[in-house]
């Protein structure tokens, strides 16, 4: 039995702690709050930022400049995340939490400044410029474009991929009744099969149907890789650069699953076919960035050696458990811990994995800020790309070990964990309805504590706080009709 003395002690715990949650149901932001917020953050981005329904990457809060992955005119928008179909796909989430008319009507916005710049050979670039005449405007499918420009459909960076995607749940979560962009979906899907090698891979990008090629397996070179293997046009021949296979994997699965056409499952499980082809052998069995038609490593730029790739073999491996979560089909899973103990064994002294492994010896690769020289030395790096990243080799061991004992790799934030961060973003929204970012990236929340021309509205931060608020939103709703 406790003692009077220590009950009187804790009970004023007790009540402060009850305190504390009476306080927090009370001060919870209700679902009506939310969506007003989420109203108010859309209007402004609709009204203020975009340019004909589309988006770059972000825009300084007075209007100076415009930024996609290097600056943008007054009339283009990006593609590439986290440009127009980032944004898109927040609106999406948006809509699909709240039934509100307006994030629909900013997603269709959105969808037509996507379609205007789809080109003739079916998918996307980097941008879509509206003025015909504008330096970098394609030869774009609706003949508003520059009839003599450039034509490049590209899987680079997530661009034509994540346009799809945004493009392919549009049309699902419509219905299926918005012909034009039904359309637009079917062309550019159409392209994409077209664009597939018969061992399966797809190249950087296309300007149209490519020539089948050979079935091979992957191989180290068998010529002096560091004088030979240099083609002009590496982009025409197999690659996985910048998460090539993660994304082309998710964009033909959500195919597959909305559209019920065995086309697109089937393309799924070639390009399954070709990870695994792909895999160079041991003592290195993991993947290289970019390929020849025989699957040996080549050189892509001047600072991407043919070699083992670090970020490129970790994307792989999640692609290949994913295949296997998807399909049921446990071969995809074979490549896997082979290549697991290769990252492992491979790791840098502070646990980072690097970009690039010499073929053979394994010592990570490097270049001479400059001169771009090849050296094991990394001291005097390009500063303007990743030569070194966070391996997430715990992740993906945790990830095979859930896929291995049939627990599923997604799983949904719960209400509570959701009340965490949402004060935090609605306390953030300003009063036009933005939410303002330093240089940095930083959050700031006094949008007079630094003259508007150093602050900026981003697309990324805006797409993670709409698509935060309306999951929140759906969360509240879905709470509330529960049973008392």
């Amino acid at each position: 039995m406790r003692s009077a003395l220590s009950i009187r002690r804790i009970l004023p715990l007790i009540l402060f702690a009850a305190g504390v949650a009476a306080k927090t149901a009370a001060d919870e932001p209700t679902a009506a709050e939310v969506l007003t917020a989420m109203k108010r953050a859309t209007q402004f981005l609709t009204d203020q930022v975009a340019v004909q329904g589309g988006y770059v990457y972000r825009v300084r809060a007075d209007f100076s400049e415009r930024e996609g992955e290097g600056t943008a005119t007054a009339t283009e928008i990006w593609v590439q995340p986290p440009g127009s179909p980032s944004v898109g796909w927040a609106f999406l989430d948006a809509w699909e939490s709240t039934s509100d008319p307006q994030f629909l009507q900013a997603a269709r916005n959105c969808a037509a400044a996507l379609m205007h710049g789809q080109l003739e050979s079916g998918a996307w670039t980097d941008r879509v410029d509206f003025d015909p005449r504008g330096k970098r405007t394609g030869r774009y499918r609706d003949g508003r474009g520059n009839p003599e420009g450039r034509n490049y459909s590209t899987l680079d960076d997530d661009k034509s991929q994540s346009a799809l995607r945004f493009l392919i749940r549009f049309d699902q979560l419509t219905g299926f009744r918005d012909a034009e962009v039904h359309d637009a979906v079917q062309y550019a899907l159409e392209a994409l099969l077209k664009a597939q090698f018969a061992n399966g891979g797809f190249p950087q990008g296309w300007d149209g149907p490519v020539e089948p090629g050979p079935i091979t397996t992957a191989s180290f070179p068998d010529y002096d890789w560091r004088t030979e293997g240099r083609f002009k046009n590496y982009w025409d021949f197999e690659t996985l650069n910048d998460g090539l296979a993660g994304t082309v994997t998710a964009t033909l699965h959500l195919a597959a699953e909305v559209y019920s056409d065995q086309r697109f499952h089937e393309s799924l499980l070639r390009f399954g076919d070709f990870l695994m082809r792909a895999q160079l052998p041991e003592p290195q069995p993991a993947w290289a960035q970019q390929y020849n038609h025989q699957l040996q490593p080549i050189w892509a730029r001047k600072f991407e050696p043919p070699a083992i790739a670090g970020r490129e073999s970790e994307d792989v491996i999640e692609t290949l458990i994913q295949l296997y979560e998807w399909t049921g089909e446990s071969r995809f899973l074979e490549p896997v811990p082979a290549a697991l103990a290769w990252i492992r064994r491979s790791l840098l002294p502070d646990g980072q994995i690097a970009r690039f492994y010499e073929m053979q010896t394994n010592r990570p690769l490097y270049f001479v800020r400059d001169s771009y020289e090849l050296t094991y030395d990394d001291s005097q790096l390009p500063t303007h790309y990743s030569f070194r990243s966070r391996s997430k080799v715990d992740q993906l061991e945790r990830r095979l070990n859930r896929a291995r004992s049939g627990q599923s790799s997604i799983s949904p934030r719960s209400l509570n964990s959701l009340r965490k961060e949402v004060p935090a973003v609605l306390a953030q929204l300003d009063d036009q309805g933005r939410w303002l970012s330093d240089e940095k990236g930083r959050p700031t929340q006094e949008s007079g504590a630094k003259p508007a021309a150093e602050l900026f509205i981003e697309s990324r931060t805006f797409c993670h706080h709409l698509s935060l608020l309306a999951e929140f939103h759906g969360a509240l709703q879905d709470s509330a009709a529960l049973p008392k």
